[in-house]
């Protein structure tokens, strides 16, 4: 469970990471606070920030449940693959929002896959009784 552990941690010092890339923004455009719109930039940040933990509320749990039913390593790379969708997001989005879908794709379909792996795992834990 180490490598879901790693992935869980990874997953949270992105999002703050994120956090601050959203501070550095607002300052660096004159946002203050408690504004969350004011500029085109600040406000790319802004969504990347809100977009991503929109997403870890149904990431995490989903990667957690997964791990349970199924190989750690295997949930764990689709994690990782969530992860770096996150960052191809945040990239695309900044430089052009229309230019969000590669890295969103990247990060959503892992974890629908995750979602399903774990609803899976758990109705046929269920029916083994």
């Amino acid at each position: 469970m180490a490598w879901i552990q790693l992935i869980t941690l990874l997953a949270l010092v992105q999002f703050i990471w994120f956090g601050f890339l959203v501070g550095a923004a607002r300052q660096r455009y004159g946002i203050t606070a408690p504004a969350t719109t004011g500029n085109e930039i600040f406000d790319r940040y802004y969504r990347v920030h809100m977009n991503t933990l929109e997403l870890m509320v149904v990431f995490l749990p989903s990667l957690w449940l997964a791990a349970q039913y199924w190989s750690p390593q295997w949930v764990a790379g689709a994690g990782a693959i969530y992860l770096v969708g996150r960052v191809v997001y945040l990239k695309g989005y900044v430089a052009e929002p229309k230019k969000r879908g590669p890295g969103y794709g990247m990060s959503f379909l892992p974890t629908v896959v995750l979602l399903l792996a774990g609803i899976v795992g758990v109705v046929r834990s269920l029916l083994s009784g």
